[in-house]
């Protein structure tokens, strides 16, 4: 902010000497005010803006959601896992998938090793935030599921952007919540469960 300050300074006394200073031509005046737009330029493309990093910076979200989403459809689980942070957890359709990376790691090598991986698609994704922390939800569409909807936090890394935290839901339409409800309860034994 200091610099453009300063700058802003600078090309306020060029255009009063240009305008007010008996020596000044017209020509030196033309080659001054070539040379002011040159440097305005010059600053301008030089100087990132806030807008341009958010644009960056989705961008390299959205090519780590894809990647990530891709890795898992392929069963590439070393590449699928180094998209997450160390410390990660993400959290499953059923109640009780709460998984660290450990234990993620645990559950998906067989199914990795076998060459079955998951797969969703993107149907439509929203980033939010600004900084180092970004939070984003997404509708995705797989086969056997129908539309889900993941939602998450990625954190910015010396490694680039990584996932820090995805929940996957089931999106259940309010046509039918109370059957799937109802289903749901029986299949868990709600009786038996606090």
């Amino acid at each position: 902010m200091k610099l453009r300050y300063n700058y802003q300074q600078c090309l306020t006394r060029i255009h009063t000497a240009m305008n007010t200073h008996p020596s000044y031509t017209i020509k030196s005046r033309y080659a001054t005010a070539a040379a002011t737009l040159i440097l305005s330029l010059l600053l301008a493309l030089s100087m990132p803006t806030a807008a341009n990093e958010l644009a960056t910076d989705r961008v390299a979200i959205n090519n780590l959601l894809d990647g990530l989403h891709n890795d898992a459809a392929q069963a590439q689980f070393s590449g699928y896992f180094a998209r997450y942070t160390d410390d990660a957890v993400f959290l499953g359709t059923d109640r009780n998938e709460r998984w660290t990376i450990p234990e993620f790691k645990a559950y998906a090598r067989p199914v990795f090793d076998e060459g079955r991986g998951w797969t969703y698609h993107m149907v439509e994704r929203n980033i939010e935030g600004k900084g180092e922390i970004r939070w984003f939800d997404e509708v995705l569409h797989n086969e056997k599921l129908g539309h889900c909807r993941g939602t998450g936090v990625v954190v910015r890394t010396s490694e680039g952007w990584r996932v820090a935290h995805y929940a996957l839901t089931m999106l259940v339409p309010n046509s039918i919540a109370a059957e799937v409800g109802s289903q749901t309860q029986a299949a868990e034994n709600l009786s038996t469960v606090p």
